[in-house]
Order: structure tokens, then C-alpha cells, then sequence
């Protein structure tokens, strides 16, 4: 019995094969519409569906850049990391869950701060990142929304933060509920300072985050679609034995039910912010908030 074989030459790929390699990564599926779509298309219409309007996730980067005056931003308290408080371990340990979500992402946890202009105006901004750990808020984040806005206060600037979250994080159990005390806390000082507070509620906003500083802004927006409330649906129904209505816990039907201020097309969404901080804060003077 030989001990080897000399192995046939490779041969190149077969039409089909050829054709999923030039193709791949060049159409994208609706989540919306379910249409197979250019990918170009969609990332020259902001992510956003040319033919339904269904609102694709962007990344935290992504909406500083759209939001910030020319894309330009200096990230603020981008050091912070979890330390693991409680040695969670689930099907792996926290430790190696946060490492892993770092490699993925080049982020230490779920949320960004940026220092810049919007407008024309000094702004504090944070984004959360969906991405990492599904942007749930732990110690960092809760830390940084709060630095950012103690920032806001010594720098007299407005504080916008866009939130994407499934709410405290899990795996740092009680300490992750008490960052809700603790933003709470300083919006309430923002208040006192007369300086304004714009949330924005992107998809999806949900549980700690949304039952705290996500919902607590001088004016609350979100994007057409994006699921917003604090249980999810179907804890909901199996809680009140009832049929929940349609479109329960989407960015339209809390705007009917008053619980939000506007709904804005991503397109929009940079002009609506502008306008909104120039009518808190004309001449470049931020009123309180009795007089806005």
C-alpha cells in the first residue's frame, strides 16, 4: 500500500463558485422589505432603505461622524474598562466575554463621548454600541454618561446622547442598576445649570436604559421604527394575558401615546438637532429652562 499519492492539480473555481466570489459583500438584504438591494445603495442613503425606509443599525462611530459638525470629534474618557466586580461567569467568564467584545469592536465597553460643535455650538455627544455586549450599561458606561454630562456643565455645552441598548448589563448584577440613580442624578444637575439635554432613541432602547436617562431629555426623538420600552414584548403578554396591539413598543406608536416628542428620518436627524439647540439656546446663550 503506498504511503502517499500525488494529489490531482487544483482546479479554479466553476462559474457558480466564480460568481459568489465577485458578487459577495455587494448586495445586502432588507430587514424591512426583504429585497435584495445594492449595498452602495444603501450606505449613500445613510443605511436607510431606498425602498421601504426601514432603518438599518450603524454603529456608534458612524453616528458621531453624521452628527458632529464636518464628522470632526475628540473622544473623551477612552480609557475606562470594566473590572469585572462581581467574577461573573455565565457560559464563559465576563473577563473573557469583555475581551472578546474588544477585539470585535477596538472599543473597552458600549458607549463613546465625543467633544465637539454641533451646530455650531459646543456639545458633548455619546453614542452606545450596539455591538458590544448588545450596548448594555455597566459601570464604564454609566461612569461616562455621567462624566459627560459633569462635562457639559463645566464647559456650558448641550449634552445629546444616542442611546442603542437591552438595558443594565447582566453579568455586574446591582452595580449596573445604580448607574441609573447615578446619570439621573446628574441630568438633574444639567437641569439646574440651564443647559439643554436632546436623547435620541435609536433601535433598539430598552430596560435600564430606556426606564432612566434615555427617557429623561428635554426633548425626546427617535427614528422611525426603533423599539423602545423597558420589558420586552412577549414578557408583556405572558404577564397581562393580553394581545398586545400592532406596532406596540415602536417609535410611531409611542409618539401617538405622547410618550415621545418626534420621530425623525435619519436623513433629517442632523438639521432637527441643529434647529432644536438653536431654539433651547439663542444668540449662543443657553436659557434656563423657564425661559425656553
Amino acid at each position: 500500500m503506498p504511503w502517499f499519492k500525488k494529489k490531482d492539480s487544483p482546479k479554479g473555481p466553476t462559474e457558480n463558485e466564480e460568481r459568489t466570489v465577485r458578487t459577495e459583500g455587494l448586495f445586502v438584504k432588507c430587514a424591512g422589505c426583504e429585497e435584495m438591494l445594492l449595498k452602495r445603495e444603501f450606505d449613500e442613503n445613510l443605511n436607510v432603505c431606498p425602498r421601504c425606509g426601514h432603518h438599518r443599525r450603524i454603529s456608534a462611530i458612524e453616528r458621531l461622524n453624521l452628527t458632529m459638525d464636518d464628522g470632526e470629534w475628540v473622544e473623551i474618557d477612552s480609557g475606562l474598562s470594566s473590572t469585572d466586580p462581581l467574577s461573573f461567569v455565565d457560559t464563559k467568564s465576563y473577563r473573557a466575554r469583555l475581551r472578546q467584545m474588544q477585539e470585535n469592536t477596538s472599543l473597552l465597553d458600549a458607549l463613546i463621548t465625543a467633544q465637539g460643535t454641533v451646530g455650531g455650538r459646543p456639545a458633548i455627544v455619546c453614542a452606545m454600541e450596539l455591538a458590544f455586549i448588545g450596548g448594555s450599561m455597566g459601570t464604564v458606561v454609566g461612569e461616562k454618561v455621567t462624566r459627560a454630562i459633569e462635562l457639559a456643565i463645566r464647559t456650558r455645552s448641550a449634552l445629546v446622547v444616542f442611546s442603542a441598548s437591552g438595558g443594565a448589563r447582566m453579568q455586574e448584577g446591582a452595580i449596573s442598576l445604580m448607574q441609573m440613580a447615578k446619570i439621573s442624578a446628574a441630568l438633574a444637575r444639567l437641569d439646574e445649570a440651564g443647559l439643554p439635554f436632546i436623547s435620541v432613541l435609536t433601535d433598539p432602547t430598552t430596560g435600564g436604559v430606556t426606564a432612566s436617562f434615555a427617557m429623561l431629555g428635554d426633548l425626546n426623538i427617535a427614528e422611525p421604527g426603533a423599539q423602545i420600552g423597558f420589558a420586552g414584548p412577549r414578557v408583556i403578554e405572558q404577564t397581562i394575558r393580553q394581545k398586545l396591539p400592532e406596532g406596540f413598543q415602536r417609535a410611531e406608536f409611542l409618539l401617538e401615546h405622547g410618550m415621545l416628542d418626534a420621530v425623525v428620518e435619519r436623513k433629517d436627524l442632523k438639521d432637527f438637532i441643529h434647529h432644536s439647540l438653536e431654539f433651547m439656546g439663542q444668540n449662543g446663550k443657553t436659557p434656563t429652562r423657564g425661559n425656553v
